[in-house]
């Protein structure tokens, strides 16, 4: 090597030392695996939905069975077999609902008698805020409706020279016995899966800790993954039955102090509606729009005036929303907190899932899969992105 070359190469050595390395992101993913692992959840989200009369039963069962259990045990403690504690039990609430059904019976009838005069009370709203003053927008729409018309007549010449006969499709008329028809198989359908929710409700109270002894011995002889099972299963029985105590509890609240709200601002059926407060707030953000938008607008069309929707409306959504961000993370334990994300994409799939009932379901099985997540190695990173 000359010195020309030597004096040439040191430069460009020293600068190359001096050069920061870039840092590389070590991915710890396998793309195969991942892959596989994509196509096992879609596969499993499509039987989910294809078995959905089977999977509803059976999850709504195991999530009564989880809040039943504590009562069926203080019974069995008390020297009452766990056969007739559990039907003890599964009787009281059966009767319990039959009287609060047949208790709010008269408010429903009387007002399902006054939606007619509801239906007229709207139109008449709807018309007087027609006779006001013409707003720009009514005067775009009056334009558009006239020129689709000129458009209309200007095509329908030349056609009715040409000889071609128009034809008018008549709607069916209003047939009765389809309706009556429909319904009283939605109720017969209804009545069995209450039935069947019942009896399965019924065996797995009376089957004790039977599934829970057989899945820890089928984890396998070692002491650790029996350990680890029996610590899994007990965080999951710990967090369903706290979820379910506390969403009871707060309930009651919401639709105790929904009732009373109603009360004092004067609408009309405020039991009914404190009733619907307190069953729609096992619905996560959903069920309080429900209640809140359906209040308003009955408040409107009672009183006339947007200033009392705008109350009633007004006094359903603060609590709610102390409901939402005072009352439950204070009886809420940290440890089964999970981020308002993962809640609302969880509660939008379910319910795309099983509908009504998966708007139901959908919090305590993302908080199984929660548990799950957090006690598999493997699985931690999703628990992570699931929890507060």
């Amino acid at each position: 090597m000359t010195p020309d070359q030597t004096a040439n190469s040191e430069p460009q050595s020293s600068a190359e030392i001096e050069q920061p390395q870039p840092l590389l992101l070590q991915m710890p993913v396998d793309i195969r695996s991942a892959a596989l692992a994509v196509l096992s959840v879609l596969a499993v989200l499509a039987v989910l939905r294809w078995a959905s009369g089977f999977f509803i039963p059976v999850m709504f069962s195991l999530m009564l069975s989880y809040a039943l259990s504590p009562v069926v045990n203080a019974l069995e403690r008390i020297h009452v077999p766990r056969v007739l504690g559990a039907a003890m039990v599964i009787a009281g609430i059966l009767g319990g609902s039959g009287a609060a059904i047949y208790s709010l019976a008269d408010d429903a009838e009387k007002w399902i008698e006054s939606l007619p005069k509801t239906a007229e009370k709207l139109q008449t709203i709807i018309h007087k805020g027609r006779d006001g003053p013409v707003t720009p927008l009514e005067n775009v729409q009056d334009a558009a409706s006239k020129i689709e018309r000129a458009a209309e007549d200007a095509a329908e010449a030349p056609r009715a020279t040409r000889g071609v006969q128009r034809v008018v499709i008549e709607q069916p008329r209003f047939n009765i016995r389809s309706h009556v028809w429909s319904g009283t198989l939605g109720l017969l359908g209804m009545i069995g899966q209450v039935t069947l929710v019942t009896f399965l409700t019924y065996f797995l109270l009376i089957s004790g800790d039977m599934f829970r002894r057989k899945l820890v011995k089928i984890t396998g002889p070692g002491f650790a993954r029996k350990k680890i099972t029996v610590q899994a299963l007990d965080e999951i029985t710990q967090q369903i039955q706290r979820y379910l105590l506390v969403q009871l509890m707060i309930g009651l609240m919401v639709g105790v102090a929904t009732w009373l709200a109603f009360v004092a601002l004067g609408l009309e059926y405020a039991a009914m509606w404190g009733v619907a407060a307190g069953v729609l707030n096992l619905i996560p953000y959903i069920g309080s729009f429900l209640v809140t938008a359906a209040a308003s607008v009955v408040a409107f069309i009672q009183f006339g005036e947007i200033k009392m929707a705008l109350a009633v409306g007004g006094a359903s959504l603060v609590i709610n929303t102390l409901e939402g961000n005072l009352l439950t993370p204070w009886l809420t334990s940290k440890g089964s907190r999970m981020n308002a994300v993962t809640v609302f994409i969880g509660v939008l799939a379910w319910g795309w899932l099983w509908g009504a009932w998966g708007l139901l379901l959908g919090i305590p099985i993302m908080m199984v899969i929660k548990s799950v997540c957090d006690r598999v190695d493997g699985l931690k990173p999703i628990g992570e992105l699931m929890g507060s």
